[in-house]
């Protein structure tokens, strides 16, 4: 059956209770009425009570009234904090490596927010040494008391024996704190990349820079070379002309 309340022409009531857009009591009207109504406002007549009599209607924008109650149920699932129940094992004769890995496994579980079953595992004559598995579980509450507190002391359970740890942290407080140390490793990375573009703007400034500086002294050293040369160059003597014929007077006839 669908939970989604009925809304517009699937209303099937003589007359409703209507509530206006703004939370305001309108009355009770008949159905057309308030059909009439949600068309002139551009909304639509959502059914909200629908066990009253008789049911109770609103108008309002049913489609952004159903992403806002998404979004709300989401946020609402986002920090709601489920109890898990961890569980390490371990043996009597354990490593002094492995306690130290099983340990550090615990103390992050007890970070997380989290209870940690720990259970002790006899197999063969070690049932025969109970004080054994308790020394042993007394002394990882003892290295985690920082961070947990035994909530249910050990006890054997046939072959095992068994104690739980509770965090001294709340699951939302963890929850909140993780979420602020992954915002702030966000915004350090992004610091660092924006410091990184700044620096390698900086550094093709000054390359242009020395480009510029290079490409003036050339252009400087041509010109004073250019000069030099003028200087230099021997003055060439002005052209002379050759000294023109003088013509000689012509022979008077009847000399």
């Amino acid at each position: 059956m669908s939970t989604e309340p009925r809304i517009n022409d699937r209303i099937r009531v003589p007359e409703v209770r209507l509530v206006g857009p703004s939370g305001e009591q309108v009355g009770i009207v008949p159905l057309a009425k308030a059909l009439e109504l949600a068309q002139e406002y551009d909304l639509d007549l959502v059914e909200v009570a629908a066990t009253a009599r008789p049911p109770v209607c609103k108008l309002m924008d049913y489609g952004k009234f159903k992403y806002e109650s998404a979004m709300k149920a989401r946020e609402a699932r986002k920090n709601q904090a489920h109890t898990v129940i961890k569980e390490m094992k371990l043996r009597p004769k354990i490593d002094p490596h492995d306690y130290d890995t099983k340990k550090g496994h615990v103390v992050r579980f007890l970070k997380q927010g989290d209870k940690v079953k720990i259970t002790i595992m006899f197999r063969g004559r070690e049932q025969s040494r109970p004080e054994l598995g308790f020394r042993l579980l007394q002394r990882l509450a003892d290295d985690v008391q920082d961070l947990g507190f035994v909530e249910s002391s050990p006890k054997q359970d046939g072959r095992n024996m068994i104690m739980v740890l509770g965090p001294h942290k709340k699951k939302t407080e963890a929850m909140a704190e993780a979420r602020a140390l992954a915002d702030a490793r966000k915004a350090e990375r992004q610091g660092r990349t924006a410091g990184s573009d700044a620096a390698a703007e900086t550094e093709d400034d000054d390359v242009v820079t020395e480009v510029e500086d290079v490409e003036v002294e050339d252009v400087a050293t041509e010109d004073e070379d250019v000069a030099t040369e003028a200087q230099d160059a021997p003055a060439e003597a002005p052209a002379v002309e050759a000294d023109a014929p003088v013509e000689q007077p012509a022979a008077s006839q009847g000399a």
